[in-house]
């Protein structure tokens, strides 16, 4: 585990506005993306997370200007994931702001571009996006999902995350569909399965419902935990999830 736990607010982004919803389904406006992820930074926030979860041709552009706006008023890491698919999308994201990339689908499609990133700008820069969902069929008892979990591949999890280690990536996003938007806690036996395999930092992503739910994910093995409807609906602040966590005996920043 590294030597402080990070906390980290997920933004869910579609045409430059914040949106909430159940796997990317029935979405609704939950504010402006600069504004929040300006709050979330005075609150405290060791990172920020933004994902373009439309990230069609035509809101690129406006998913940039989010990231560039966010960059000048904001002094923590950003990562910005969804519709990244070759190392020109990861050069002009890292440009206008960016410090971590986050991939997915076209990784998945794809596995040479964690290879291709990794090798232009830095493992550092290259964060795996897993979407994991339980299956009877898979070694593990995990497979990967893509989509915004709405298509389920039979790629074992823990197989994916090594090949992907192996090829370059830093950091793993471990978003599990089954807890996601439960608000019914993480996922720790999905945590210490991926946590068994990584040799590198692991964010516990999907479940998160309160105050209670945060340590347990440390617990399990993670670096760092990402949550966002309880932060956009101001149900819990970065400092309130930050007490809790260090109540547990837990470093945070």
């Amino acid at each position: 585990m590294s030597v402080a736990v990070r906390v980290i607010p997920c933004l869910d982004v579609a045409a430059g506005r914040v949106v909430k919803g159940v796997n990317f389904m029935g979405l609704r406006d939950a504010g402006d993306p600069i504004e929040l992820a300006a709050k979330y930074y005075e609150q405290g926030a060791d990172e920020i997370t933004f994902l373009d979860v439309k990230a069609t041709v035509d809101d690129r552009d406006t998913m940039y200007d989010v990231v560039r706006a966010t960059a000048e008023q904001v002094f923590i890491p950003l990562t910005v994931g969804g519709g990244v698919r070759t190392t020109e999308d990861v050069a002009r994201l890292l440009a206008h702001g960016a410090d971590k990339i986050g991939v997915n689908s076209a990784a998945i499609l794809r596995p040479a571009l964690i290879d291709e990133i990794a090798d232009r700008f830095g493992a550092q820069v290259c964060v795996l996006s897993l979407d994991v969902t339980r299956s009877a069929t898979a070694p593990s008892g995990f497979v990967v999902t893509t989509h915004g979990g709405r298509r389920t591949t039979d790629i074992d999890a823990l197989a994916w995350a090594t090949e992907a280690m192996n090829r370059g990536a830093g950091e793993l996003l471990v978003n599990s569909i089954d807890a996601d938007g439960t608000k019914a806690g993480f996922d720790t036996e999905l945590i210490r399965a991926i946590v068994g395999v990584a040799t590198v930092p692991v964010i516990a992503s999907g479940g998160a419902g309160a105050l209670e739910h945060f340590a347990p994910a440390i617990a399990a093995g993670a670096d760092a935990v990402l949550a966002a409807s309880v932060f956009h609906n101001a149900e819990l602040t970065i400092g309130e999830v930050k007490g809790a966590l260090r109540a547990e005996g837990m470093s945070v920043r």
